[in-house]
């Protein structure tokens, strides 16, 4: 009888524990491990019969520490309609998927990893019936940017075609048999490296058009400037015509161009000849072209270039050949990201950001006013703003990412009556378990001139607002750029720990107009100081903020800040400065953008203006830090190169200040290419603050 009693009380513990389990699982915070287990989604692209999406779905690989990209297939109609499959596997990632004009067939980029037996790059084709797929390129260098043509006849792509420069020593060949050194590397243009791809082969990037059935991959454009590949140019691949006689593109050809990086402009470019013509003509870029229905418009993005840091990106309708341009959505005051033109042709679709949210839009040509379809559109791991890649089927239906505060990011579509449709729940299974921290937006006040500037909350999990928690302030980068109510994977770290986390879009942000952008311009760091402490003390204010528990970090441009503060102000407990630039003078002689910063963030080049790069310079203040500080940095970053933050650590030890240099090898700017490095990055910053929290 004691057994059956002891076994009816074991039982009974095993059901309350089985209930009580779940609950348990749903408290726990976020943890490092779960950077391996979070996963995202990107270019949804919708079939043209609006029945099929397909998108790119990435994860971590544990065993490789590498991020590998699958595509999924969901089925919205027909008899197998909530169907949600892989179309790829395995350790080979995939990407840019693109549906044939009559669907039935799919063409998209296979990837192996980088320094595995397989890392080439190619176009592959999959016919969607019978689920078989065929190896399209064998091209010598990756192909990108892919495109069919309307007849579904052929792809054009964009691809590299090496030069060999002039030889300028001429050197005995190795005897055979022998093991020489490499040989150096030879530069001798400008534009010579690009974060996050390295240093660039040598060579220019072109056009190549190559049946769609196989065969011989054709090179249409020649010369000794590029028609895609790495730039600042905007984005935007190539068009074909309605009737796939032409490619539309947009390509810097100046023989100035590694002086002018965003003076682009429309060509229209022959299939049959390869001869090009200039449909624009302006100082300033001119992008992401599409063309009409009917072929009788075009629409592109871009400005008369003033050279400010921050310009807004217009929406323009012009005739065919480039004539008779008109700006539309001009009410809005905000940068356009995208276009595309509506299946009848009688209508745009756009996307943009206003106070740090991404919309889409539809835009009607006759009155040029744009009418909101949703917010809250793109993804990713972070709370940067930005609207993602959207496509839109023949009956109008539109599918894209759709984000929150407590999702990374889904697949949906917004159906033509408006309706939005969140059709997938990838990270549902992590966050079925885990706790996230909540988001509270904030407007505030800045003492400098009474601006108004946002911000967000986030507070950890289990907030009890009658209890002080420490603070971080976290300060985004760009500078030019903006934050949004986003899920982001490093802050909710950050609050899982216990910290309320704060994070603004001070002056210079975007998303909020060109007068408020540039309030930074030539004068930056500067008068964000202000914002960014009024921000900390309107949280304070709230009473649940230990005044004596403050924190502050920030990448790239929030790495500047982050100095700039701590040069300003002692009331940061630690701080990590990350990926800054700290000396002007040698970053814009040393990053991959110098022609950039020359141009549009300074008044000229460094040796004319010596006293103007100097003072922005984060030296300048740095005698006044005494806050521990760590600097951390990606080895092979190549936007804020590694030797800006031995300047700045090397100068705060000399200094008596307690500093770290944290180094991650192979790393670029944001160290997010190998999944411990990011996790180990997160992991970093809150381990420097830890050891110096207080009591």
């Amino acid at each position: 009888m004691r057994r059956c009693a002891a076994s009816r009380s074991h039982t009974a513990l095993v059901a309350v524990l089985t209930l009580l389990l779940p609950a348990f699982l749903a408290a726990a915070p976020l943890t490092l491990s779960d950077v391996f287990e979070i996963e995202q989604v990107a270019d949804p692209q919708i079939s043209p019969d609006g029945r099929t999406v397909v998108y790119v779905r990435t994860a971590a690989d544990k065993m490789s520490d590498r991020w590998v990209s699958q595509l999924w297939q969901l089925v919205l109609e027909g008899e197998d309609a909530g169907q949600h499959r892989p179309l790829t596997t395995g350790k080979r990632s995939a990407s840019s998927p693109r549906f044939s004009p009559d669907g039935k067939r799919l063409a998209y980029v296979s990837s192996g990893f980088e320094g595995s037996e397989d890392d080439s790059s190619q176009i592959w084709v999959r016919y969607l019936d019978t689920g078989a797929s065929h190896q399209l390129t064998h091209h010598e260098h990756p192909p990108s940017e892919i495109v069919w043509s309307p007849d579904g006849e052929r792809i054009a792509f964009v691809a590299l075609v090496p030069r060999s420069p002039d030889p300028i020593a001429e050197l005995p060949a190795a005897p055979s048999g022998a093991e020489w050194a490499d040989p150096p590397k030879v530069i001798d243009r400008l534009f010579y490296k690009f974060d996050p791809v390295g240093y660039l082969p040598d060579g220019h990037w072109h056009l190549f058009v190559v049946p769609s059935g196989g065969g011989t991959a054709r090179q249409l454009t020649t010369g000794e400037h590029s028609f895609g590949g790495p730039s600042l140019r905007g984005g935007g691949g190539p068009a074909f015509s309605p009737d796939g006689r032409s490619l539309l593109v947009s390509a810097n050809l100046r023989p100035e161009s590694d002086l002018e990086p965003l003076d682009t402009e429309v060509y229209e470019i022959s299939l049959e000849t390869g001869e090009h013509r200039a449909l624009t003509s302006r100082r300033g870029p001119d992008n992401s072209v599409v063309i009409s229905p009917d072929g009788r418009q075009i629409a592109y993005l871009g400005y008369d270039d003033r050279y400010q840091g921050f310009q807004l990106t217009n929406l323009y309708l012009a005739d065919r050949d480039g004539s008779s341009p008109r700006q539309l959505a001009s009410g809005l005051g905000r940068s356009i990201e995208s276009v595309s033109f509506a299946p009848d042709g009688d209508a745009l679709v756009i996307t943009y950001t206003s106070e740090g949210r991404s919309r889409i839009a539809l835009v009607d040509p006759r009155s040029g006013k744009a009418s909101e379809l949703a917010a809250d559109v793109g993804g990713g791991l972070s709370a940067y703003a930005g609207a993602g890649a959207f496509s839109i089927s023949d009956d109008g239906r539109i599918a894209l990412v759709a984000s929150s505060e407590s999702s990374p990011g889904d697949v949906a579509v917004l159906e033509p009556d408006g309706e939005l449709r969140v059709l997938t729940s990838v990270n549902d299974d992590l966050f079925s378990q885990r706790e996230l921290a909540t988001l509270e937006e904030i407007w505030f006040d800045s003492s400098h001139d009474g601006r108004k500037v946002q911000g967000w909350i986030l507070k950890p999990p289990g907030f009890d607002p009658a209890q002080k928690y420490p603070l971080i302030l976290e300060i985004h980068g760009g500078p030019f750029a903006a934050y949004g109510p986003r899920f982001d994977m490093e802050k909710q770290q950050m609050a899982a720990r216990g910290y309320v986390v704060l994070y603004t879009n001070p002056r210079g942000s975007t998303s909020y107009g060109e007068e408020f952008g540039n309030l930074i311009h030539h004068a930056y760091p500067g008068d964000d100081f202000h914002d960014l402490m009024s921000g900390v003390d309107a949280v304070i204010e709230r009473g649940y903020v230990d005044p004596e528990q403050l924190y502050v970090t920030g990448g790239s441009g929030g790495g500047v800040l982050t100095s700039w503060v701590i040069g300003r102000s002692d009331r940061f407990r630690a701080a990590v400065t990350v990926y800054p630039v700290i000396n002007w003078y040698s970053w814009v002689l040393t990053a991959d953008i110098a022609a950039f910063g020359v141009r549009y963030w300074f008044p000229g080049f460094p040796w004319d203006h010596a006293e103007h790069y100097e003072s922005r310079s984060l030296l300048s203040v740095v005698e006044n830090v005494t806050t521990p500080t760590m600097v951390l940095t990606g080895e092979a970053d190549y936007r804020t190169p590694m030797s800006d933050s031995e300047q700045y650590f090397t100068a705060l030890r000399l200094l008596g200040v307690e500093s770290v240099l944290v180094r991650y090898p192979e790393e670029n700017h944001g160290i997010r290419r190998r999944p411990s490095h990011w996790m180990g990055k997160i992991g970093h910053i809150i381990g420097w603050m830890e050891r110096h929290r207080g009591d």
